[in-house]
């Protein structure tokens, strides 16, 4: 009982991130449809992710535009990357061996510097509070650890 619950732990935290990234991404297409549109997280005037999701930092964390441009097809919306980003942590911890915990792994810590850059940007550049943000970081991090504890487990390769 005790190793399954690294597994029903990231399922569960790949579930949410999910759920949140669908639902920034509800937020973002809604809001380009209806300018006035306001998301459930808008609770203030510096608490929005609207605001948030639909500024330039909010797609290809804002730096793909810097480099390919605003119409690029690599300028994908965050919370796109986001599905993403949780569906190939749910499904690569389901694989078993070296190879899937390096990968989630390294695609954890990725995670963690895009957190931070984004939290940087939250409190420094916008000024905003985005409670979605926040919660992603939050579920980035508890993967980071759970892929972390994963990869101190497994057995060390012999030296030749």
């Amino acid at each position: 009982m005790a190793a399954a619950w690294p597994g029903a732990a990231r399922a569960a935290l790949c579930a949410v991130g999910v759920a949140l990234s669908l639902y920034a991404l509800h937020v973002e297409r809604a809001h380009a449809r209806d300018p006035a549109y306001r998301a459930a997280c808008d609770l203030a005037p510096a608490v929005s992710c609207t605001r948030v999701f639909a500024s330039r930092w909010g797609r290809g964390l804002g730096l793909v535009e810097l480099l390919l441009g605003r119409e690029s097809f690599a300028n994908l919306p965050n919370s796109a990357l986001g599905v993403l980003f949780y569906l190939l942590q749910g499904l690569l911890g389901a694989l078993p061996g070296r190879g899937a915990a390096a990968l989630l792994l390294g695609s954890s810590v990725a995670s963690l510097l895009a957190s931070a850059w984004l939290a940087a940007i939250l409190a420094f550049g916008l000024r905003d509070l985005c409670v979605v943000c926040l919660g992603s970081y939050l579920l980035n991090g508890l993967l980071l650890a759970l892929n972390w504890q994963r990869w101190r487990r497994l057995p060390r390769p012999k030296a030749l």
